[in-house]
This record gives C-alpha cells, structure tokens and sequence, in this order.
C-alpha cells in the first residue's frame, strides 16, 4: 500500500499554512502603507500643573520677642480642608529666611477641622515633646498659628490645639490652651513698632500646673 497520500495531504497542508502567513503580512504591508492613514498612539493624559497660592505665615522675630510675617507660596488646592492643611504643614515646616521656627519642625499635623470661626489644629505628641517651653515661647506657637489661619482664613478667628485628638491644658505649663487662642495681630505689630513683647495674657496658675501630668 503507498503512503502516497498521506504525503500529499502533509504538502498541502504545509502549502496553506505559509498562503495563510504570507497573506496576513502582505495584508499587514499594505493597510500600513495607505496614504492618510496612520496607526493611533495611546493618548497620554497630562495634569496641568496647579497655581500657586500665597501666603502668610507668622513666626517668631529673629530674638524672638514678637511674631514677624514670611509670605510663601504653596501649590493651590481643590478644597478648604487641603488648603488649611498646607497652610499649618507650611508654619510647621518653619521660615526659610532669619524668623525663628515656632513648632518643632517633625511635629505631625493630623487633622485640621473648622466650626463657626474656631478652626482646631490636632497635632502628634512631638508639639509636647520636642517644644522648647517658657511662656514666650508658648505664646509665639499660640499667637502664631491663630494669627496664620486667620491672616489666611478670615471666616477663622480662633484656633484650639488638640495634641493626638485630646485637648491639651499647656504644652509646658504656661500657656493655658484648653480654650481656642483669638488672634491678636498686636502681638506683632506691637514687636515691631516698640520692639517689646506682649505679657502672656494666658497663665496656668503655678498649684495648678504642678497637679497635671507630665509628659514624657
């Protein structure tokens, strides 16, 4: 019996297959070479960059008896939550010229909430921690960040320090911030005019602060 046909099915078999191939790339050859037309290139999309936004933040005078102005720009925001945010994130990342920071600078700002005029700063423990104490140095923190939100914010006029979700009584025993803190703008005008600082309108009493807490 002869494997004949069996041979000439293979051939053929063999024969349309490589038809089949030659054909697509011809194919392929001739839909690329058509004039006018082209192969679509994946449409890349390109977020416009945000406008800057100014600023002003308030830190302390370079021997630290008042609060002085630094205007900064930080990229615009979408909401009033992110603008807030960015604002004190920018008072916490402190001056870029000869002001004097007035947080200490890994301080996390977690949360940033405003009701009525009183806008509520929550912030991580290292506010406590890493602050340097003494009452003009609490005053500038108070005053400043106050100052800064309402400078910006002008619905704001009042600011409460919350460390970690919790209301703080001082940060080193002389400021008393269980209340929100008013912005005073004459805590620097006065500085600059004088060239004195203000005496701390807010004091927890001496008995009472050794009652409280220490923090680690």
């Amino acid at each position: 019996m002869s494997p004949r046909p069996l041979k000439d099915r293979l051939l053929l078999v063999a024969f349309l297959v490589v038809l089949v191939v030659f054909g697509s790339l011809v194919a392929r050859k001739y839909w690329l070479s058509r004039p006018g037309e082209t192969v679509p290139e994946p449409v890349s999309v390109v977020e416009a960059p945000r406008e800057l936004r100014e600023i002003m933040l308030y830190f302390g005078a370079p021997d630290g008896a008042g609060l002085m102005v630094e205007a900064r720009e930080i990229e615009d925001c979408l909401t009033e939550e992110e603008c807030l945010l960015a604002t004190v994130q920018a008072l916490v990342n402190g001056p870029i010229g000869d002001l004097l920071p007035i947080f200490p600078s890994h301080t996390v700002v977690r949360q940033v909430a405003v009701e009525g005029t009183v806008a509520t700063v929550d912030f991580s423990r290292d506010l406590i921690r890493g602050h340097p104490g003494g009452s003009q140095s609490e005053l500038l923190t108070a005053y400043g960040l106050a100052n800064t939100l309402a400078v910006n914010f002008p619905h704001i006029r009042q600011a409460l320090i919350l460390v970690e979700g919790e209301t703080v009584v001082t940060l080193k025993g002389h400021v008393d911030l269980r209340e929100p803190v008013a912005a005073d703008f004459s805590f620097g005008r006065q500085y600059e005019q004088e060239g004195k600082s203000l005496e701390p309108p807010l004091e927890v009493p001496a008995q009472e602060y050794e009652q409280l807490p220490r923090e680690d």
